[in-house]
């Protein structure tokens, strides 16, 4: 089979006009690379793709053909039998009240012809939550300052803030990444290149709150913390240290003095987590042992396997693999805490999380995950404007035939694993779920090519998560989309996200208030863009030029921009133009939920972080420039509370 043809069958668009208007033909290695890093992808003859059954009244499934006819169907689920049928009709017509999950279907004709196909039983909608409008107060976690945690922000401040949150009116806290990284590289903080997305960075644990802690298992632990504590900036590779020891001797104290009532808790946890949290904690052990990439280590442990991995956890490496147990149940009791405050505070979203495009190709996602990622293939996009050589994030994601495969579980268990503690979730470039542009490796981000996504099923699967656990849903779907595809992620429950920032028309003009969607989350900015302060004074625009990065655009363009600004909130009897007033116009929308960034509110001016950049800028390292106890003396209350009135929650003071 030649190479086009095998492209067909696998999705892959190897020619495609870019933003440029130029027209992009993938080289012919570059091509068989990414085809022979994508597993076989099924072509099914009864149906056109993995069926995705919503709950609809009298939910329908068109056939490509019968074949000879009566069609026998039948869906089973975790081996059991779900429902069975025959039609002679293109259409299979299901019955009433098919329990919501991920199925297989066989078909038989009377032929004998024979095959299964991945099934999705998926609510009508994801979860659109239970209020007309709110809003949250967006944080970066590890900037946030305080006089007790050990040189970043912790799940302990995370209460805080959503005690302040509360204060000042909002719905919930807003929150970067909170996927575990590689403790052995903390320097490597970007919060969206994750190890994993199933589990929690452990650097985000107050370790002085584990009930087996004390102060006296790390007698210098005190001033070596006020002393991390100290500068603007987070200092990871000292804070990891410390923290890691605290971590262990928290678990060694674990060990010795426990009580029955915690131990079974952590038994629980590990039970209900397994096996892929024994599977993670294997991974990390072996990580550490090889100090290599997965590919690099000795072939048997090369795959997950759960025979090996028994013997890894009942052999020397037991405690090994307890301690990285241990941990994850800590960091999830702490920020399960978190979320229970705010229930208990009647907030309405509660924890707003975001969720990475891809992970690292060498973490544990990766190998747990060969057939549905690729470790050979990295998430990026094709040259535009801004990136005329294009862009490759050094992100593996997921593929479609693997998908398929395993009827979307994998998926799935992100999905659920993002949703666990969270009232809302964003997924970072949503437009990954119909297509991915993939760069296989080796070759420059201008050689990749589009790879088609089976958008109905992974949409079927975010909705099934989103009304499982009550978690709304947000699609970073910034720029320029395919036709019909904000429709169809709308017609699914997903919701927009809106930028101000961003919604301009083509002379530039801010749009007007009842340009933005109900179902959407709008904010001002993003942490990729300048805050409001360094947009205002032009801060962005020197400080991409001293890092030799075009800013995109001039200082009178800003000037124009900063006119039009005013213009619009002036249209609506806005005669300031501070982020307060900024906000007034925000709130005013009929978006459900608004973003509002803390460095806004307290005039920082730097970015959190500036893409195209790793060490030329502190992308991620940058703390907030008060304490916690301090910010709502550094807030206007009263203007903040006045702008955002039509939207706030009652009882804030």
């Amino acid at each position: 089979m030649d190479l086009l043809a095998q492209a067909r069958i696998k999705g892959v668009q190897s020619e495609f006009v870019d933003a440029l208007g130029k027209l992009r033909v993938t080289d012919p290695v570059a091509l068989k690379t990414i085809l022979d890093a994508l597993p076989e992808k099924r072509v099914y003859r009864f149906v056109s793709g993995p069926v995705v059954v919503r709950a609809l009244a009298n939910p329908r499934t068109e056939l490509v053909t019968t074949g000879t006819a009566p069609l026998r169907w039948k869906v089973t689920g975790n081996g059991n039998l779900i429902a069975q049928g025959e039609t002679r009709e293109p259409v299979l017509a299901w019955p009433a009240a098919l329990p919501l999950g991920y199925h297989r279907l066989t078909l038989t004709d009377a032929a004998g012809v024979t095959e299964e196909v991945p099934m999705i039983v998926a609510p009508e909608r994801a979860f659109g939550g239970d209020f007309d409008r709110g809003w949250l107060l967006a944080v970066q976690l590890y900037s946030v300052r305080s006089n007790r945690n050990w040189g970043i922000g912790d799940f302990t401040d995370l209460a805080g803030l959503v005690r302040l949150a509360k204060q000042l009116g909002a719905d919930g806290v807003g929150l970067n990444p909170l996927h575990v990284l590689f403790d052995d590289q903390p320097s490597d903080c970007s919060p969206y290149s994750p190890n994993s997305r199933l589990f929690l960075n452990p650097l985000y644990i107050d370790v002085e709150a584990i009930p087996e802690f004390s102060a006296d298992l790390i007698p210098d632990a005190a001033a070596t913390a006020a002393r991390l504590r100290e500068g603007d900036r987070v200092p990871y590779a000292d804070m990891a240290a410390l923290k890691w020891l605290g971590l262990r001797a928290a678990f060694d104290s674990f060990l010795t003095k426990a009580s029955g009532v915690r131990r079974n808790q952590f038994d629980a946890f590990r039970a209900a987590r397994a096996p892929l949290l024994s599977r993670f904690a294997c991974f990390e052990v072996l990580r550490h042992r090889f100090n290599a990439p997965w590919w690099e280590w000795p072939p048997e442990w090369q795959q997950p396997d759960e025979t090996k991995c028994a013997e890894l956890r009942s052999g020397r490496a037991k405690r090994d693999v307890e301690f990285v147990e241990f941990v994850q149940w800590t960091a999830d009791a702490q920020l399960q805490a978190a979320k229970e405050l705010a229930v208990e505070l009647g907030m309405r979203v509660g924890l707003y999380l975001d969720v990475a495009v891809g992970v690292q190709s060498n973490g544990f996602d990766a190998w747990n995950e060969q057939m549905a990622i690729s470790r050979h293939l990295a998430v990026g996009a094709p040259p535009d404007v801004l990136n005329t050589v294009g862009q490759d994030w050094g992100l593996a994601g997921f593929n479609a035939g693997g998908l398929e495969a395993q009827s979307f579980v994998p998926f799935a268990d992100m999905l659920a694993a993002s949703m666990r503690h969270a009232g809302a979730i964003r997924l970072d470039h949503v437009l990954g779920l119909k297509r991915l542009y993939l760069v296989p490796r080796g070759f420059k981000p201008d050689n990749g090519a589009y790879v088609e996504m089976p958008f109905e099923a992974l949409l079927g699967a975010v909705a099934r998560e989103s009304a499982a656990h009550k978690c709304i849903v947000i699609g970073e779907d910034l720029g320029t989309v395919p036709e019909g595809f904000r429709e169809t992620m709308q017609d699914f429950g997903i919701w927009s996200y809106l930028v101000m920032m961003f919604e301009r028309d083509n002379a530039g003009r801010f749009r007007n208030s009842d340009y933005y969607r109900p179902n959407a989350l709008v904010t001002l900015n993003t942490h990729d863009l300048s805050t409001y302060a360094g947009w205002r004074s032009f801060s962005d625009l020197k400080m991409k030029r001293s890092l030799g990065l075009d800013p995109g655009e001039n200082e009178q363009a800003r000037w124009d921009a900063l006119g039009m600004l005013d213009e619009i909130l002036g249209q609506n009897g806005i005669h300031a133009n501070d982020v307060y007033s900024v906000l007034a116009f925000l709130s005013r929308t009929p978006s459900r939920l608004l973003a509002v960034s803390l460095e806004d509110l307290l005039g920082v001016i730097d970015q959190p972080n500036i893409p195209g950049t790793i060490d030329e800028h502190p992308n991620w390292r940058q703390r907030l420039p008060v304490a916690l106890d301090k910010i709502a003396a550094k807030i206007d209350l009263a203007a903040l509370k006045a702008a955002t009135r039509e939207r706030s929650l009652p009882g804030g003071s």
